[in-house]
């Protein structure tokens, strides 16, 4: 059944998720307005003061949080958030979380006892953190380098990612539902590495160096110091093998089975520069 709604926020329009699902929000017509730090309305997890204004109007929020749930602030931040929004009318929120992090259910348990009407999509790795996130030069030069050994993750397709939260957005029969979306295969990063070597028909190489060697790398691609805290933990702690199993969330939220990472691939292959046909 449609939700009786016409104002959208997006919190965090500028990122992976958040600026397809206000792209596609926008493309069907509905009144939405994208929220972050360098979008069209100004909106900082740091900055409480810019909170108010994100909500003036809005029924409707789909929430992500900067740079991890899994932040010791986090929970703090999301049980204030719910509050300032539920007065200032807001009457749905969708919550992006993490899977396996402790840490963040903390923050799913908070949106649930909000009193607002609430759906979780608690995802796993993100496939675009090779296309458009900061593992893309590894692809292109040839070598994925991380502090990880064998361990498997069934990565996630972000444009599934948005679908279903969008369809949390729209209909009410998704209220009070924990969507836990994988992709469909369990993959180590040396299978990535694979993957991408068949797919672009040009050498990938998976290499496992040490943590210190990764935050190194990191540091002098410009990547935020928060950003690297949270590599660093979910590299350390998360990837432990406690999300070796996939389940079917997107099925269950959409009644379609989730693309493969070999698909995507494929479907992003001019991100990677094509395939090499020599």
């Amino acid at each position: 059944m449609k939700r009786d709604a016409t104002n959208y926020l997006v919190i965090g329009a500028t990122g992976k998720t958040g600026s397809r699902v206000h792209s596609k929000l926008t493309s069907l017509g509905f009144n939405v307005k994208g929220a972050s730090r360098q979008g069209e309305v100004h909106f900082d997890w740091r900055a409480p003061e810019t909170w108010s204004a994100a909500l003036v109007g809005v029924e409707v929020v789909y929430l992500t949080y900067y740079p991890d749930l899994a932040t010791p602030e986090a929970p703090d931040d999301i049980a204030k958030f719910c509050a300032l929004a539920r007065i200032k009318g807001v009457k749905h929120i969708t919550l992006l979380s993490g899977r396996g992090e402790p840490a963040a259910q903390v923050c799913e348990d908070i949106v649930k006892t909000s009193g607002l009407s609430w759906t979780i999509v608690r995802a796993s790795w993100f496939n675009q953190n090779f296309s458009e996130g900061m593992f893309h030069d590894f692809v292109q030069a040839g070598s994925i380098a991380l502090p990880v050994g064998a361990v498997t993750e069934p990565f996630i397709d972000v444009d599934d990612i948005c679908d279903v939260v969008v369809a949390s957005l729209l209909d009410v029969n998704h209220d009070g539902k924990l969507y836990e979306v994988t992709g469909p295969e369990l993959l180590s990063f040396a299978q990535l590495a694979e993957v991408f070597t068949e797919v672009l028909k040009r050498p990938v190489e998976f290499a496992q160096i040490p943590q210190q060697a990764f935050v190194q790398s990191m540091e002098s691609h410009g990547v935020e110091p928060k950003a690297i805290d949270m590599l660093t933990y979910l590299f350390t702690e998360v990837l432990d093998g406690r999300n070796e199993y996939t389940v079917d969330g997107v099925q269950q939220a959409l009644g379609r089975p989730a693309k493969s990472f070999k698909t995507f691939v494929i479907d992003n292959i001019q991100a990677f520069g094509g395939a090499n046909n020599a």
